[in-house]
């Protein structure tokens, strides 16, 4: 078994294999590629995007600076927008649903690294893969930790730390993040009355 299917299978890996340290190169190539853009070249961002990330759908948008381990672990989808500085480790897969909004500074990290020292100086980490769903927003600062799920619809309040999973249409934010409240009607924005 190779550490790459290792990685993926959520067991013990060598981090530093030559097969993984390929791929993140890869990965580091296309990420510069992607930022050195100029801010104007729309079409240009978009390609790259879809040739690092594992699948888009037609309408992905991605702010510079973005960095990740590999992309090919990275599947988001329809109407996906990142704003500046989204990190993602995705040595285990990262699914994001349709409709996600994700603000500025947010890292999304499926790794983990052992806590016994004399493992993890010899460069052994192991990955849970991260699930955000459907029409999630996730607010700026946000660090999501391995092995996390978001539901369907729900809110992460800026500067959060999301250590185990939250359930669809709620509000939640702190460190650790927890469930605030339900979403519901009163949530609502007022009806636009021509106000300027």
């Amino acid at each position: 078994m190779t550490e790459r299917e290792k990685m993926l299978a959520g067991m013990n890996y060598d981090a530093f294999s030559e097969d993984l340290k390929k791929a993140r190169i890869r990965a580091k190539l296309l990420c510069r590629k992607f930022n050195d853009l100029a801010p104007d070249d729309d079409s240009g961002r978009v390609a790259v995007i879809k040739e690092l990330l594992g699948k888009t759908r037609k309408n992905v948008w991605i702010e510079q600076p973005f960095l990740c381990d590999y992309g090919e672990n990275i599947e988001v989808g329809e109407n996906f927008y990142a704003n500046y500085n989204l990190v993602i480790l995705d040595c285990a897969k990262v699914t994001i649903g349709d409709n996600a909004f994700i603000a500025p500074n947010v890292g999304i990290y499926t790794a983990a690294h052992p806590i016994v020292a004399s493992q993890r100086n010899g460069g052994m980490e192991f990955a849970a893969p991260i699930t955000i769903g459907n029409n999630v927003w996730i607010g700026g600062g946000t660090q999501i930790c391995p092995g996390v799920t978001i539901g369907d619809n729900t809110v992460i309040g800026a500067g959060s730390v999301v250590t185990k999973d939250i359930p669809a249409n709620v509000v939640a934010a702190g460190v650790p993040c927890r469930v605030m409240r339900e979403i519901t009607l009163d949530d609502l924005l007022p009806e636009d009355e021509g106000e300027v």
